[in-house]
């Protein structure tokens, strides 16, 4: 994807420096954080072993021992980690000037998501953000959390490498933040409630895929838009991205066989299949997941 002419979003957090990710908690910052934890550090002052385990623990506090023994230099690691935040906050300026320019012709103003950037975890309007749980937007608060390295996982275990693949990710979150402008979150969030309330997990659970292949066709029409700036192979990276991280084979993956009660996000089958149905049609109205 050529972005080299492009600007930086303004409209990003970046929570990478926090440690934990727990900046402002208790207040006062560091001393803040110490009196927060004193209880706890406190008896262990009174034995050997304690004092290993918080010297242990002030070594990831203040910095991953471990890289002190991996054969990767921290310098570029955080040349990666820059270059990767750079390319994504270019990717984001571009779905607020698409969906700016797209949504009004709908009847709808768009006002634009921010982005946090972190790593390892932090806090969000939806509650605690780790890692593990790969990107994600939040209505309550209206920001997209991505832990860059997630892009790593993307590459080395999910098979979906390529700078339009990173891409993808972010605009299915941003068509999340589109999908909350519409009205739909909300509504589909109530249906999920009400089937919880009735004991029906799987009803719950299937409600949700739509809204996620839904999201796949947004970042579709994104794509339809931007493609002035797409470059040879740019729509098969995003295409195997979805292909990769469709439910059946994230689960054939990781367990050997497939729960499809559990699915949340759809095959990957009806994942491509949806961003084709965005990219090919630029219309938002295509998108109709939950016929």
């Amino acid at each position: 994807m050529r972005l080299d002419d492009e600007q930086e979003s303004l409209n990003v957090e970046d929570r990478r420096g926090e440690r934990g990710g727990f900046g402002g908690f208790v207040g006062g910052g560091n001393i803040g954080r110490l009196l927060f934890l004193w209880p706890l550090i406190r008896p262990l002052l009174r034995t050997k072993i304690g004092w290993v385990i918080i010297i242990i623990g002030a070594l990831f506090y203040f910095g991953n021992p471990l890289a002190l023994f991996s054969g990767k230099s921290s310098h570029k690691v955080a040349r990666n980690d820059d270059a990767n935040a750079i390319f994504i906050k270019k990717v984001l300026r571009t779905t607020e000037r698409v969906w700016s320019n797209l949504l009004p012709k709908y009847s709808y103003r768009y006002s634009n998501p921010v982005l946090v950037l972190y790593r390892g975890h932090t806090r969000s309007g939806c509650g605690y953000a780790s890692a593990q749980m790969g990107p994600f937007y939040c209505p309550m608060d209206q920001k997209i959390y991505l832990d860059l390295n997630f892009f790593d996982e993307l590459s080395n275990n999910l098979h979906a490498g390529g700078d339009f693949a990173r891409a993808y990710v972010l605009a299915h979150e941003v068509g999340h933040h589109v999908q909350n402008i519409l009205g739909i979150l909300s509504k589909i969030h109530r249906l999920q409630q009400q089937a919880m309330q009735m004991g029906n997990k799987v009803r719950a659970n299937h409600l949700q895929i739509p809204v996620e292949l839904q999201a796949d066709c947004l970042a579709g029409v994104w794509a339809h838009y931007v493609q002035s700036r797409l470059e040879p192979g740019d729509i098969k990276e995003a295409i195997n991205a979805a292909s990769q991280i469709g439910d059946d084979v994230l689960q054939k993956r990781s367990q050997g066989y497939v729960v499809p009660d559990s699915f949340t996000h759809g095959t990957s089958r009806e994942r491509v299949y949806w961003f084709e149905v965005g990219f090919k049609s630029g219309d938002i109205r295509a998108c109709n997941t939950f016929r």
